[in-house]
């Protein structure tokens, strides 16, 4: 099957940790990668954000990427990139005139609009996952919410003309619902990790050293929506113990971060900052170590549209303790896996945290339980077996069952 992936703002090629670099980069990468393992032909087309990025880079497996120009090739914020999608679309049409995939998965609202500019002339179906909606963005942030005041609107035409809509857990059924897309024409397939990697056998000793009995972490993009402030606060609630916080900018550069420096000020006033630590971007390849480093590892944001962070720790055999929003009532099986605890309550994520630090066997049950999920459910492998068959269906316009993986 030749298969177009089309994610203008998430690159698999993005070193993570950045404003707009975290879960869908790993998304496009690892589900790219499998599919082409497995003899399909895949191209991811991305925006060229860079004068000397090459036409096209090959990727493990025989993908290829492909770098669009579209906008000024040069770094973005991805909410600024509206205005550039109709030429991005363009390309994709002219692209596509000559070799036309059989079927084109979109990542994003952004996405789905110029994959459906460069699909819509020659017939070629659309799958789309929009990995965050513009409905609950809105909700969550208000008035700070930058997306464009169109987002919402083309969300719906995208979910409504589309072959199928991917969804990534059950809570994002409900609100396309709400926005108006008919559940029957959504599948769900949960997003996945590479269990090879993130594996209980790590070893802990490559990760910093600890300054205290036990250890949290905390993981992802360093942004206010991730919530590091209520582990923070639930810091103070838990003597002999230290937070760690992977994911910003590079170590030597983490201190000028806003949202690093917000944070310290946090720690500062509520008399933790000992015992807190920003380390920074971490290399991927440390991170399994880092995982299993740690006592517990905390996943706090305010809204979560998936979350891969949950996934990462219980391959490791590492217990979570989330937050009950979105993607974590899926990955984190509360009281199994880990913990869910009300959003934006510091002292429930201390009484809980408490709960496990203070029991080790406990742990170790929550952490074995954590691993055998991942291998039934949330692995890429299971993760392309859903995406596949949600790709046949689209190309003989079939319906599927809600949950297909």
């Amino acid at each position: 099957m030749r298969i177009a992936m089309v994610s203008e703002h998430a690159s698999p090629l993005a070193a993570l940790g950045g404003v707009d670099a975290g879960g869908q980069n790993v998304y496009v990468a690892r589900l790219t990668e499998e599919l082409a393992r497995r003899g399909h032909d895949v191209t991811v087309y991305t925006r060229r954000d860079s004068t000397e990025l090459p036409d096209r880079v090959p990727l493990p497996g025989g993908a290829v990427v492909e770098h669009v120009t579209a906008g000024p090739p040069e770094p973005i914020p991805k909410d600024d990139l509206f205005p550039y999608m109709p030429g991005f679309g363009a390309r994709l049409a002219r692209a596509w005139r000559r070799e036309p995939p059989d079927l084109v998965h979109a990542h994003f609202w952004m996405s789905g609009l110029a994959a459906r500019l460069g699909a819509h002339p020659y017939g070629i179906p659309v799958v789309q996952t929009f990995h965050a909606l513009g409905t609950v963005k809105r909700r969550h942030q208000g008035l700070r919410d930058t997306s464009p005041l169109e987002r919402v609107g083309i969300e719906r035409q995208i979910g409504r003309s589309c072959a199928r809509v991917l969804a990534t857990c059950t809570d994002e059924v409900h609100e396309l619902s709400e926005l108006g897309i008919p559940p029957r024409q959504v599948s769900i397939v949960p997003c996945g990790v590479d269990a090879t990697r993130f594996h209980p056998g790590a070893d802990p000793s490559a990760a910093p050293a600890r300054r205290a009995r036990h250890r949290l972490l905390a993981c992802g993009r360093l942004v206010p929506r991730k919530g590091y402030d209520l582990a923070v606060r639930a810091l103070a609630d838990l003597p002999d113990t230290e937070l760690l916080v992977a994911g910003g900018p590079p170590a030597d550069q983490v201190a000028d971060d806003p949202e690093a420096q917000r944070l310290r000020r946090l720690a500062l006033r509520t008399g933790v900052a000992d015992r807190f630590r920003m380390l920074g971007a971490v290399d991927p390849a440390a991170m399994p170590a880092l995982m299993r480093s740690a006592d517990l590892v905390l996943c706090t944001p305010v809204y979560e549209p998936f979350g891969i962070v949950p996934l990462e720790a219980m391959a490791c055999a590492v217990p979570v303790v989330a937050t009950d929003v979105g993607g974590h009532r899926d990955t984190v099986t509360d009281g199994v896996t880990g913990r869910l605890v009300a959003p934006g309550d510091p002292k429930a994520v201390a009484a809980v945290a408490h709960e496990l630090l203070t029991r080790d066997e406990l742990r170790a049950r929550f952490g074995a339980a954590g691993r055998e999920q991942v291998l039934e459910r949330f692995t890429w492998q299971r993760v392309a077996d859903g995406c596949e068959e949600v790709y046949r269906r689209a190309l003989t316009g079939r319906e599927l069952p809600k949950e297909v993986a």
